[in-house]
C-alpha cells in the first residue's frame, strides 16, 4: 500500500511539473517589443538607423551596430549609479557608445536605455507601464518601464535599480554568493552547492564578459525578443535539470518566471534571482526543496 501511494505520488508530481512545463500562448512573443504593430523595425531600422525611424539624432554611427534605430546620442558618456542596497552599495556605469567593436554594455546597455530611460533619451515610443496582463490585484497594473523617470522624487533617479554595468560583477565564494570559482575567461564554475541548484532549476541567465570577470548586463537577465514563453533545453547554450520544453516567462525574463496562476508554493521566480544570490538558495541553507510549480 505505502509503495502504490509513493508511485501515485511520484507520477502526480510529474504531472504537475509537465503542466507547468508546457506553455502555450496565443500573443505573438515579442509582446510589448511589436513597438505598437511596428515590429522589428521599432529598435533594428532597416534603413538610416534612428533617423529611419523620424527620429532626429548628432548620432553619426547611429544605424551601424545591429541597425540599431533609437537615439543613444544623448546617452553616450553620461554615467548612472546603479543598487543602493543593504549595504549602500553604488554601481557606477558611464555609458559606451555603439560604435564598431563597441564593448559588450553598449548594447547590454545603452541600447536597452535609449527606450527605457525617459531621462535623456526622451525620443523612444514608450507608454511608461508594463505591457502584458499581472494579476489584477498587482497594485496599479501600470508598473513604470523608464527607468529614470519612474515617477520617483528625482528624475533620473537609478540607484533603485538592479545593479547593472561593467562593475557589476557577479561574486563567488562569499556568504551571499555561489561556491563557484571565476576561470581566465570570465566563465562562473559551479562549485558542488551551485551544481545541485542548477540541476533543480538552471542556470539562464547570460552574464558579460569584461575584464575577463562576469559583469550584469540589462540583457543578462531580459531576453529582449520573448516576452512571454521560453524554450528550454539544454542545447542552446543554457544549463539547466528542467524537462527541456516551452516555459511561460514574464517581463522578457530568459527563464521560467511565471507571476500569474503559479500556486502559492511555487517559487520558480525565487528560483530565478538565487542564479546569482547563492546565499538566498534552498541549498545553501539546508532544504531539499527544488524548482515548485
Amino acid at each position: 500500500m505505502k509503495k502504490n501511494l509513493a508511485v501515485l505520488l511520484m507520477v502526480l508530481g510529474l504531472a504537475g511539473l509537465a503542466m507547468a512545463q508546457i506553455g502555450t500562448v496565443s500573443t505573438d512573443v515579442l509582446g510589448a517589443h511589436l513597438n505598437f504593430g511596428r515590429g522589428c523595425a521599432g529598435c533594428h531600422a532597416p534603413h538610416s538607423g534612428a533617423r529611419g525611424n523620424g527620429i532626429t539624432t548628432v548620432d553619426g554611427s547611429t544605424g551601424d551596430v545591429a541597425l540599431w534605430g533609437q537615439d543613444v546620442a544623448n546617452l553616450v558618456g553620461k554615467t548612472i549609479q546603479t543598487g543602493q542596497f543593504d549595504f549602500g552599495l553604488k554601481y557606477s556605469e558611464t555609458l559606451p557608445a555603439l560604435g564598431v567593436n563597441a564593448a559588450p554594455d553598449a548594447l547590454g546597455v545603452t541600447a536597452c536605455l535609449s527606450c527605457h530611460d525617459g531621462n535623456w533619451a526622451t525620443g523612444a515610443m514608450m507608454k511608461n507601464q508594463v505591457f502584458e496582463t499581472v494579476p489584477s490585484t498587482y497594485a496599479s497594473n501600470t508598473i513604470p518601464t523608464e527607468l529614470g523617470n519612474d515617477g520617483n522624487t528625482a528624475k533620473g533617479d537609478y540607484l533603485n535599480d538592479h545593479p547593472v554595468g561593467a562593475n557589476a560583477i557577479i561574486g563567488c565564494g562569499g556568504p551571499y554568493s555561489w561556491d563557484c570559482t571565476i576561470d581566465a575567461t570570465g566563465k562562473i564554475v559551479y562549485g558542488p552547492m551551485m551544481q545541485n541548484f542548477v540541476n533543480n532549476y538552471g542556470f539562464f541567465v547570460s552574464p558579460a564578459a569584461i575584464s575577463n570577470k562576469p559583469a550584469v548586463m540589462c540583457t543578462t537577465c531580459h531576453n529582449q525578443h520573448l516576452m512571454n514563453i521560453v524554450a528550454v533545453t539544454n542545447d542552446n547554450g543554457v544549463t539547466t535539470g528542467l524537462p527541456s520544453g516551452n516555459y511561460l516567462t514574464a517581463f522578457f525574463i530568459r527563464a521560467p518566471y511565471n507571476i500569474n496562476n503559479q500556486n502559492p508554493g511555487g517559487n520558480q521566480t525565487a528560483q530565478f534571482c538565487r542564479q546569482c544570490h547563492g546565499g538566498e538558495a534552498n541549498e545553501k541553507n539546508g532544504s531539499t526543496a527544488k524548482t515548485i510549480f
